[in-house]
């Protein structure tokens, strides 16, 4: 059974900094392209940010771009989230999702055939 675990998340002061890491049980995890979503109370899920499957290739939306940046090992089997400069709104349960293959957009949800269980990120004021 393939499991993506988060990790990395907790409560901060808006300003600080925070990294999450998300540990994938894929055999070829190197094959996958990985993301970042986020959903905050009362929200739909949205996207954070995107990686293509060798690592050349990331994605971010205009709300976290300049302040979050995505990598990946896959050496290691996982893929991290830097976050820097939080803000409240940026308080949120983040997920990390898996793709074998992105059709259309890294911002689509119904790319992504597995899904962590999120992590919560609450930004205190």
């Amino acid at each position: 059974q393939v499991q993506l675990v988060e990790s990395g998340g907790g409560l901060v002061q808006a300003g600080s900094s925070l990294r999450l890491s998300c540990t994938a049980s894929l055999r070829t995890f190197n094959s996958y392209n990985m993301a970042w979503f986020r959903q905050a109370p009362g929200k739909e899920r949205e996207f954070v940010a995107g990686i293509t499957s060798s690592g050349r290739s990331t994605y971010s939306v205009g709300s976290v771009k300049g302040r979050c940046t995505i990598s990946r090992d896959n050496a290691k089997n996982t893929v991290y989230l830097q976050m820097n400069g939080l803000k409240p709104e940026d308080t949120a349960v983040y997920y990390c999702a898996a793709a074998a293959w992105i059709r259309s957009f890294f911002d689509n949800t119904e790319e992504y055939n597995y899904w962590g269980q999120g992590t919560q990120v609450t930004v205190s004021s």
